[in-house]
């Protein structure tokens, strides 16, 4: 039996995650859920960079925090399937390879928020995200992700780039 998410399950996913060398950004709701938004979930999604070493250091971080990847499952990992759901461990894990709404896991991961040691998908990513699944749950959250989203970057603002950052975030 799992257990419902919570911010501690993030922090040890990302300490796992740290030792293996594993490169993602939580997106979903445990996403903005990390950050402080008053929700709920059973899972946590897991939009993790696609390359084989990833996917061989994912397997070994989610067996050192206990899950059972048989082979099928394990099979599904190295292929980057873009959706793999892993429901045999201490928590449920959903590894998002392909998530609908954001264009590319470095665009991502160049916009994502640390919250302590946490990567998380910036709540702009994490709405687009919900917003381009088509699914009624997540229509449903979309106005109180959005209202979080304002109050989030209120709080919390981005720090202004120079003129050097922008001209080399563009792409060539």
């Amino acid at each position: 039996m799992t257990q419902p998410f919570h911010l501690a399950i993030a922090s040890e996913l990302a300490t796992a995650f740290a030792a293996h060398g594993v490169e993602y950004v939580l997106i979903g709701k445990g996403g903005a859920i990390v950050l402080g938004y008053p929700g709920t979930t059973l899972d946590v999604d897991v939009f993790p960079a696609k390359s084989a070493e990833n996917a061989e250091c994912l397997i070994l971080a989610l067996r050192s925090l206990g899950f059972d990847i048989p082979k099928e499952l394990e099979g599904s990992i190295r292929a980057q399937r873009d959706f793999v759901q892993i429901k045999n461990g201490p928590f449920q894990v959903d590894l998002i390879f392909a998530p609908d709404g954001i264009e590319s896991y470095e665009a991502a991961w160049k916009r994502r928020i640390v919250h302590e040691n946490i990567s998380v998908a910036a709540l702009e990513d994490i709405i687009a995200s919900k917003r381009a699944s088509g699914r009624e749950k997540d229509r449903n959250e979309l106005g109180m992700l959005e209202d979080f989203k304002i109050e989030y970057e209120r709080l919390h603002p981005r720090p202004l780039k120079n003129a050097c950052e922008i001209e080399r975030e563009k792409p060539l």
